[in-house]
């Protein structure tokens, strides 16, 4: 199982992720036989090196050879004067009596293509996702819709060839940034349309989208049901790449327009710690003493401190800041809310740097204490006695707390060199 990491910085279509899951798989070679495989003898696979501003990649596109030849046929006709009518339909979009297949159509295809079941399953899923939104768009039953767009030999190779290759990576979570639409408008079989295009901003709906800052489309209807299928986490984590491949795409814009596959582990994500502070002016300090000190403890706080300050006309206050880590903020946050008279928290995130802490109990003369042992950098040992220790043998052997902690620290000292 493998970790797909998708940035798509430049937008996203069929061929840019076919282009790059070739690349991340080594599976050129083995695209070349997919028309084949799913007797589509209509197309070709034509891979070629392109540079994209300087990322030399792969670029893998879907030659309609109907389309070649009956452009061949125009020509030759033109050039001869032959005056007779071909008898094809020039629809927009779609030229030359291009037929527009439905979902059952596509899915009958894919059922007897010669790829693996899990493959078929894939490509099933994302062009489901495909007539979904163009059903919802143009308000025509599932079953009734005609892939105007996707129906070509082209688009079929792209998401299919996608399908086999997802099914050969057999990738267990998906992460992804934010991805660039592209802005204006664009000619389709309905007419002039925005950019994002209706079917691809409803296959969008909850993925992250900017518009950029160059004019065009960016992303296809088969780049976003792709991108909806693998489902990512837009919410990325620490990452060690593996490997990393560009998928280019047909168009040229001021950017490089390739997109970028990674695969990758998930690495150690670090604990976020946080501080939260308040402002307290209209309270008892007395309040605020051991009790409530205690309860921080006791809520979540690692460290706290007050600070005095002084608030808008005059007023003296405190300042009290806690640090505190993620999972247990807002139980502390609760906590002062609660018991003090702010009706306000803030918090921001910090980072820390802490030396290697254990906790030992040391047995004495006097009696047991608790010590705090603290490792450098360097390796060299920082030892300290619990106060409430220091405190209660104070007490118990009538010995003042500043010689039992010179005298204890001593036996201590000698203890960690030794050891």
């Amino acid at each position: 199982m493998a970790t797909l990491y998708i940035e798509g910085f430049s937008g996203m279509s069929g061929d840019m992720f076919l282009g790059a899951l070739a690349g991340l798989t080594d599976s050129y070679d083995e695209l070349r036989d997919l028309p084949k495989l799913l007797s589509l003898d209509d197309a070709e696979i034509k891979i070629t090196q392109v540079d994209k501003n300087g990322i030399v990649c792969q670029h893998v596109s879907v030659v309609d050879l109907n389309e070649q030849r009956t452009k061949h046929d125009d020509n030759h006709d033109h050039h001869h004067h032959h005056g007779h009518s071909h008898g094809h339909s020039h629809e927009k979009g779609h030229p030359h009596g291009h037929s527009h297949r439905h979902l059952s159509d596509i899915n009958k295809i894919i059922d007897h293509a010669s790829i693996e079941d899990g493959a078929k399953a894939i490509a099933k899923a994302i062009f489901l996702i495909i007539g979904q939104s163009e059903s919802k768009i143009h308000n025509i039953p599932l079953e009734k819709i005609h892939f105007h767009e996707v129906s070509g030999v082209d688009s079929i190779i792209d998401i299919v060839g996608c399908s086999m290759l997802l099914h050969k990576l057999d990738i267990e979570k998906s992460y992804a940034t934010a991805v660039c639409t592209g802005y204006g408008f664009v000619d389709t079989q309905h007419g002039k349309l925005p950019v994002p295009a209706p079917a691809t901003a409803d296959i969008l709906t909850g993925i992250p989208c900017y518009a950029g800052e160059e004019a065009g489309e960016r992303v296809t209807p088969t780049g976003a049901a792709i991108l909806k299928y693998l489902d990512p986490d837009f919410d990325v984590p620490v990452l060690i790449t593996k490997k990393t491949v560009y998928g280019p795409g047909s168009k040229d814009f001021i950017a490089p327009n390739v997109l970028r596959l990674s695969i990758c582990e998930v690495g150690e994500k670090r604990a976020q710690d946080y501080i939260l502070e308040t402002n307290i002016d209209d309270m008892s300090y007395e309040f605020l003493g051991n009790d409530f000190q205690e309860g921080l403890f006791a809520h979540g706080a690692d460290d706290f401190h007050y600070n005095p300050i002084h608030m808008k006309k005059g007023r003296p206050g405190i300042l009290l800041s806690c640090s505190v880590a993620g999972d247990r903020m807002q139980q502390l946050s609760d906590y002062i809310l609660e018991s003090t008279s702010t009706i306000g928290v803030r918090s921001y995130p910090i980072e820390k740097n802490k030396l290697h802490r254990e906790s030992k109990k040391f047995q004495t003369t006097y009696g047991e204490v608790q010590v705090k042992i603290a490792t450098t950098p360097s390796g060299a040992k920082r030892a300290k006695i619990e106060f409430d220790d220091l405190r209660r043998l104070s007490k118990e052997v009538g010995k003042p707390i500043v010689f039992l902690q010179n005298e204890l620290m001593k036996i201590i000292d000698e203890h960690l060199v030794n050891h």
